[in-house]
């Protein structure tokens, strides 16, 4: 029952005491794992009180997410997001890349380039906008065959930012050609956050 609802495999082998929970959707794992671990402690385990057990947790998760992305928002001091963009961003919260925590990237991509923006004189709100948006596409759920930069630029499009800020997106890797300073300020600003000891 708990993986039908949550859409991951719970593998129990020899192993004592050890419960795997393999996912390839970090928010429906972190669900799972939520439950399992409620689950456990109450000692009831059975298909209805899985179920009311998963809900719950869903609708938590779904709160934490909306406040993650929110919280990092208001950090940075970017208004005007859409739901749907506040929700992509804290889909980040529960996403590893290369170690480094995706929505913690992100906020650091975005100070650096607002930084890097004051000191060229380019436009150092859009370079933030567009540096915590570059990974939105990570958090994605789509099954498409394009990459993470891709989907970001399509999902920017439609939450209808600045053209400007829907080019770095997609530029970030250079998959598309960068066609403003704050596209590039995205790139260097993404090399120096993914790059840094420690």
């Amino acid at each position: 029952t708990l993986e039908t609802m949550t859409g991951v495999d719970i593998i129990i082998d020899d192993t004592p005491e050890a419960v795997v929970i393999s996912c390839f959707d970090p928010v429906r794992k972190e669900i799972a794992k939520v439950s399992l671990e409620r689950l456990i402690s109450d000692g009831r385990i059975h298909p209805a009180r899985i179920e009311e057990i998963v809900h719950k947790v869903t609708r938590e998760i779904q709160q934490r997410i909306y406040e993650e992305g929110e919280k990092v928002l208001f950090d940075l001091g970017i208004h005007n997001m859409s739901q749907e963009g506040i929700k992509a961003l804290g889909r980040l919260y529960f996403r590893t890349s290369y170690g480094q925590n995706v929505l913690t990237h992100s906020k650091e991509v975005a100070i650096i380039a607002g930084m890097l923006a004051a000191e060229v004189g380019a436009n150092r709100e859009i370079a933030k906008r567009a540096a915590v948006l570059h990974d939105i596409g990570k958090g994605a759920e789509n099954d498409s065959d394009q990459n993470h930069a891709e989907v970001g630029m399509d999902m920017v499009r439609k939450m209808g930012e600045d053209p400007i800020v829907i080019n770095a997106v997609g530029a970030h890797h250079n998959d598309v050609e960068a066609t403003s300073i704050e596209a590039i300020i995205v790139q260097i600003a993404d090399a120096i956050s993914a790059a840094r000891p420690g």
